[in-house]
């Protein structure tokens, strides 16, 4: 009997080791739960409903490499440093642009933030239709216009801007929103981030629309943290390794974006 016992027992770890060692491998190191809103090619729902994207399988990557659980919480950008704060999320890896300020309140992100390595460059652009491409042809064209922007975005304080006293902003929930009122008339461009409008203006349900002939200012794009956090020290690390392995450039190739693609410690901490 004690020899029945004692082969049942064993028998009962064996069959139990397998998930324990799963449950102390992927996610050890704690969770790491990103903020991100639908802005292809950075995050966006797959066919299947799963999220993917450059900034999706970056996270995904370091989180392998910090041994840590990556989620994706889905949030309203202008409630972005509320989510941070509260604990939602804890971090924001969305295409967020590092060198820019609140239209909102005016005040630096890099105040608000810790920052990542920048990692990522863009820049603001204007969506037009293409049929009146001769109405803009500079940032002053703006002045007096309807402009559609993403409240909260990097995108809103360039529209405010150039629209001036004498136009309007019209805020959207999200930037691919923007593409909607400017097809639609409801509005006369739209001011969004170049890598958004490199992959929708002039396809598809948006081959009416194009991108203005008027350059501005670059930016870069960063992973933003809770003022203090120990993330980003280590996300830091994570970062450079990923890109000096050339693991960072290949996911770049495969949505398009390698010649976007930097690593800058400008904008950390």
């Amino acid at each position: 009997m004690k020899k029945i016992t004692s082969l049942l027992l064993v028998g009962a770890l064996l069959f139990s080791l397998p998930l324990v060692l799963t449950s102390c491998g992927k996610g050890s190191g704690g969770k790491l739960i990103c903020g991100v809103t639908d802005y292809e090619p950075m995050n966006y729902l797959d066919s299947s409903g799963k999220w993917t994207g450059f900034d999706t399988e970056f996270a995904l990557l370091v989180g392998e490499k910090l041994k840590m659980e990556v989620e994706f919480q889905e949030i309203e950008w202008t409630s972005k440093y509320a989510e941070l704060e509260s604990g939602t999320i804890n971090c924001i890896w969305n295409g967020f642009t590092a060198n820019t300020v609140e239209a909102s309140t005016g005040q630096p992100r890099k105040d608000l933030v810790d920052f990542s390595y920048s990692y990522m460059l863009n820049q603001q652009c204007v969506v037009i239709k293409s049929s009146r491409s001769g109405e803009f042809t500079r940032i002053e064209d703006l002045a007096g216009k309807v402009v559609a922007a993403e409240k909260g975005s990097a995108g809103e304080t360039v529209a405010k801007e150039s629209a001036g006293s004498g136009g309007e902003v019209i805020d959207s929930a999200a930037q691919i929103n923007t593409f909607i009122e400017v097809k639609s008339g409801a509005v006369d461009c739209a001011v969004v981030d170049i890598l958004l409008a490199q992959k929708l203006a002039g396809s598809g349900d948006y081959s009416d629309l194009k991108i203005a002939d008027i350059t501005l200012d670059s930016e870069v794009y960063a992973v933003g943290f809770k003022l203090g956090s120990d993330l980003t020290k280590k996300v830091n690390n994570a970062m450079k390794e990923l890109y000096d392995s050339g693991k960072l450039a290949e996911l770049a190739k495969k949505y398009n974006l390698e010649n976007s693609l930097v690593l800058d410690t400008k904008f950390s901490g």
